[in-house]
């Protein structure tokens, strides 16, 4: 009979179908299993539509009674805008539930489960846990913290430069790797970059997939309000939704060139003469922001990571060399003086996209003495 890991991975599967389409709500899927055999499948396609639970035992019609149900998330067990799954599960006669993980939100945390063992039904939890729980990480950060969860990508050379002397960079990585960017574009909820990216490169920062996609929210840190008003980025017409994060000591006729309907103004203070990050993620996650994808360039990701704002990195490793120490680096800025203080990597994954390499992981100070 096949194990709770091969019943929660089909779980994770589904849950993976809504990635990008659930904010404010997490991602879930669920299964339901009867004699060893999957009689109901479900996940939460968006923010008030029906829960993954209960998509799933609609889906196993009048086989709910004495089978186990498989859910990547703790059930919740209060009211929102659609009722308790507990009371369901608990109405529809499951014998067993088998949980992922704990639901981060202080609403629920572990209260889920405790209705559903009051009710006498027998709980397992922590099958795949790691797995269930990076796959809500950006919903736990803000639920938790009211911080968005930042990813940040780039590609590369082997020795570590994202451009030539001459700030030639396209295409570093494989055509597949751009490719499953514009996959993870489709996933976030609103993809970030610095105003010398605009100037640069003038982005669309769109999804392009074959099967169409959706496209993020598009956000520019531009402090000094130096990027054209006419980028492509803040044009409607290559993409709706955009917002423009500045200094809150412009007056209002700095401002003006930059108002349009499909473009919004967050202004924040600054630290220093800089552009205070962290008031600005705040000011972000305000808006129901869970997901970042950090583009560029390197100077606002040098920023990002000493102010504690990077999660996770994405880095396409591509298998080529410049040569020199002229080119652009993944990091501006100041570095660490001393090993202790380095960031050190965990979660750590690598894989491989075409030619390239993909090594990701979740970003964490090195404690080391």
């Amino acid at each position: 009979m096949p194990s709770d890991s091969h019943f929660m991975q089909m779980a994770l599967e589904l849950a993976a179908r809504a990635l990008g389409r659930t904010t404010p709500n997490p991602p879930v899927g669920a299964v339901v299993v009867s004699n060893g055999r999957v009689v109901g499948e479900g996940f939460h396609p968006a923010a008030g539509q029906p829960h993954a639970e209960i998509l799933a035992l609609r889906s196993a019609e009048n086989y709910t009674r004495g089978s186990e149900l498989y859910v990547t998330l703790e059930p919740c067990c209060h009211h929102g805008r659609t009722g308790p799954c507990t009371e369901a599960i608990i109405a529809a006669g499951i014998h067993r539930v088998i949980v992922g993980c704990l639901d981060p939100n202080p609403k629920v945390s572990g209260q889920g489960l405790k209705r559903l063992r009051d009710s006498g039904i027998r709980v397992t939890y922590g099958i795949l846990e790691p797995d269930c729980q990076r796959l809500i990480s950006p919903f736990a950060k803000h639920v938790t913290a009211g911080m968005p969860y930042v990813v940040y990508k780039a590609a590369m050379s082997l020795d570590g430069q994202t451009a030539t002397s001459n700030g030639e960079s396209q295409w570093i990585s494989s055509s597949e790797s751009r490719h499953h960017v514009h996959r993870l574009r489709d996933q976030v909820d609103a993809i970030l970059v610095g105003s010398a990216t605009v100037i640069a490169d003038n982005p669309r920062l769109t999804t392009r997939l074959f099967s169409g996609g959706r496209n993020p929210l598009r956000i520019v840190v531009d402090s000094q309000l130096i990027t054209p008003p006419s980028a492509a980025v803040y044009d409607d017409r290559v993409a709706p939704g955009s917002v423009i994060v500045t200094s809150n000591h412009h007056p209002a006729s700095r401002l003006e060139p930059y108002r349009k309907p499909s473009l919004e103004i967050i202004q924040v203070d600054e630290i220093d003469g800089r552009l205070n990050l962290l008031s600005a993620m705040k000011a972000i996650a305000a808006k129901n922001i869970q997901f970042i994808l950090l583009e560029g360039g390197s100077s606002l990701a040098g920023a990002m990571l000493r102010a504690g704002l990077i999660d996770r990195i994405m880095f396409y490793l591509a298998p080529i060399m410049f040569g020199g120490n002229n080119g652009r680096m993944v990091f501006d800025g100041p570095g660490i003086e001393c090993l202790r203080d380095a960031y050190r990597l965990t979660d750590l994954r690598v894989s491989r996209i075409e030619e390239d390499f993909l090594v990701e992981g979740e970003v964490a100070r090195c404690s080391q003495d």
